[in-house]
């Protein structure tokens, strides 16, 4: 069975928050399996909790979506880069710390993102994007784009996705997984 996990962004925010519940209500109204779980380490999102948390307790395996926003998006990449998945939904990606120090201190940055093996352990990725993100330069996931050579999709107007706004609904996000996975 295709389950969805969740990976929320860092700074404390969580899957009940933004869009993910009515994402959750949509994918699950098309039979699929979501998984909205509380992560360790909230704040800072650190690599060496949350790729331990996605294996070994919510079992993320090669029938598994990860959906992540913001540091979740950059937790899903690092976790495709070392773990087969079906596929990834990123929102709101970046591939540098940014020079945000709680980046810094999170542990996804101390290497070099391997981008042929990022895509080899994943049938497809696809990407959101807005230009007008206060945190995340559009070249970021216009960079991550051409490397993973992925479905990418970039709007004027979208900020962070939630992250500076609320934002309720997402169905664009839905529906591109429901996609995939039909």
């Amino acid at each position: 069975m295709i389950k969805v996990v969740f990976v929320p962004g860092n700074g404390g925010s969580t899957t009940s928050d933004n869009w993910f519940p009515s994402v959750k209500s949509e994918l699950e109204s098309e039979g699929l399996k979501v998984i909205t779980a509380q992560f360790p380490d909230p704040v800072l999102a650190r690599k060496s909790y949350w790729l331990p948390f996605l294996k070994n307790t919510l079992k993320v395996d090669e029938n598994t979506i990860l959906v992540g926003h913001s540091s979740g998006a950059i937790a899903s990449m690092a976790f495709a880069q070392e773990q087969p998945i079906l596929g990834s939904v990123l929102v709101g990606v970046y591939h540098t710390d940014l020079g945000i120090e709680a980046e810094k201190q999170s542990g996804y940055f101390d290497g070099v993102w391997n981008w042929e093996k990022i895509k080899r352990n994943q049938k497809w990725t696809i990407l959101f994007s807005s230009q007008d993100d206060p945190w995340i330069p559009i070249h970021q996931p216009r960079y991550i784009h051409q490397k993973l050579q992925c479905e990418y999709h970039e709007y004027k107007n979208q900020g962070h996705f939630g992250g500076d706004y609320h934002k309720e609904t997402f169905p664009e996000l839905s529906s591109a997984i429901i996609c995939h996975v039909r």
